[in-house]
């Protein structure tokens, strides 16, 4: 006798194609149609559910680097290298932007911790002024805390990344199942 789970993986197994993908159902409506079987086609090209997890998390982790405008070069890159969906990357990657505003100054606090370097020497109103009359200056003397949350956030990423695949997966998973077992409306 095969137990629950076995079952309802003989089950679940048989839906999916070579690359973990189930067939999508006929749309069945105009938003279904032209909007949600598209998109959802579209993120499935050549990625299996694990790998379409890792393209979110991955894309998601560099989307909230702290170097605001590198987000975007990056992501593709490391998608392009480590063969993720590029598609998917890049829209976890600019889902999470408010999210990197809003981290940006805590992996700058972190990195001071972290280094014990202190709070960077200058005001807001003399860091403006810096920039305009010594801008190559205040670029190396801003730098120092720059990498320091960067090393923040790759610590950081290397524990987040592998967690949010790994909770992705079966979301997704269920998911392409749930489209795979929507009735067709006439």
């Amino acid at each position: 006798m095969t137990s629950p789970q076995a079952s309802n993986s003989l089950v679940t197994d048989h839906l999916f194609d070579a690359e973990g993908f189930a067939p999508l159902p006929p749309a069945s409506g105009f938003f279904q149609s032209r909007v949600v079987t598209p998109l959802v086609s579209l993120l499935r090209m050549g990625a299996s559910p694990r790998r379409l997890a890792w393209s979110l998390a991955v894309g998601a982790v560099i989307g909230i680097n702290p170097i605001v405008g590198s987000t975007t070069l990056l992501s593709l890159g490391v998608a392009f290298v480590a063969r993720l969906n590029l598609i998917a990357s890049q829209i976890a990657n600019h889902l999470c932007f408010p999210i990197q505003l809003a981290l940006v100054l805590v992996y700058l606090r972190a990195g001071e911790i972290l280094f014990r370097t202190g709070p960077p020497p200058l005001a807001a109103s003399d860091l403006i002024h810096m920039m305009r009359t010594h801008p190559w200056a205040t670029t190396q003397i801003l730098w120092t805390w720059e990498w320091h949350a960067i090393v923040v956030w790759l610590l950081a990423g290397l524990v987040v990344t592998p967690l949010l695949a790994a909770a992705l997966h079966p979301i997704l998973r269920r998911l392409l199942l749930k489209l795979h077992h929507q009735p067709a409306a006439n």
